[in-house]
């Protein structure tokens, strides 16, 4: 009887709440930025397009009964340093953005995502690229470094790991991000599981599919660790950079540090890896073999 009973409250009645919510939020967002976009760019334009990033994202928040404890606030990000962060799900932009604001980097897409991407960007200089200038590294890391050499504008937050892991782990970080330069920010994400899942596992569950579990749990509770800001030391490349971010990242968060590409979950093996393997094991079976004959 009290399984049922909650399954009526979440779905009859926090459900229509919570959808009323996004949707208030989402239009205000819209709306706002588009309204803001039209001002000449200024100190003004800018106060409040924080203003309206910040009071939407905190509306789309509440329509997820979204608890957030913050930790060590001295340390939020920057303007003009780049914030990488440990990936759960779509929602940890949310999370962050509910505390302050961001430039988004990403890819342009269409219908109702592509709407919010292009009223947005009217009121705040968030990178977008086609999906064509995604497959050019140098272009992307160019915009990049044009971004964050203007100390004025909002930090990029950046996801290395670029997919969503499973709230347990920390995945192998891609080097591009570190390799633009300037002052990095750390920023640990652990969601409490007990009053929902927040993880998005995008080959078993659409986009809606997803927020529909979300939105019919009883609460997002989850934790963000703001970390001090990290440089690259002399000597020390972009991956050997990469891996010191990602262990800070794991061993604040409580996570696990793993060095496998979050991506291998979807794509196929690369077939030189194979062969590498291959080359390794008959490695170890002739190293054997000369072993027991000598044995022998």
């Amino acid at each position: 009887m009290v399984w049922v009973l909650g399954v009526i409250v979440r779905y009859c009645v926090l459900l229509p709440l919570r959808v009323t919510l996004a949707f208030i939020g989402i239009s205000f967002l819209v709306i706002g930025t588009t309204l803001v976009g039209q001002l000449p760019e200024s100190s003004l334009k800018n106060r409040l397009s924080e203003l309206v990033h910040l009071t939407c994202c905190r509306i789309c928040v509440r329509a997820l009964s979204g608890t957030i404890h913050y930790h060590n606030k001295q340390y939020r990000p920057q303007k003009g340093g780049i914030c990488v962060a440990n990936h759960t799900s779509p929602i940890d932009v949310l999370i962050l953005t509910t505390d302050g604001c961001y430039a988004m980097v990403g890819q342009v897409h269409g219908g109702l995502m592509g709407i919010i991407q292009r009223a947005m960007v009217k009121a705040c200089p968030h990178v977008w690229f086609e999906r064509s200038e995604m497959k050019d590294r140098h272009l992307v890391t160019k915009r990049l470094r044009e971004h964050i050499a203007d100390k004025k504008k909002l930090p990029i937050l950046i996801f290395p790991e670029g997919t969503c892991i499973n709230n347990t782990s920390v995945m192998m970080f891609k080097k591009g991000s570190f390799e633009i330069g300037g002052t990095i920010y750390p920023v640990a994400i652990k969601y409490n599981p007990q009053f929902g899942d927040a993880f998005w596992n995008s080959s078993k569950y659409n986009m809606v599919s997803y927020l529909l579990r979300v939105m019919t749990s009883w609460a997002i509770v989850c934790d963000v660790w703001y970390m001090p800001p990290m440089t690259r030391e002399e000597g020390e490349d972009a991956v050997q950079f990469a891996n010191r971010v990602k262990s800070a990242i794991a061993i604040q968060g409580g996570l696990t540090e793993l060095p496998w590409d979050g991506g291998l979950k979807r794509a196929k093996v690369k077939d030189t890896f194979k062969e590498q393997q291959q080359k390794n094991y008959s490695k170890m079976i002739v190293g054997n073999g000369s072993l027991n004959s000598e044995l022998d």
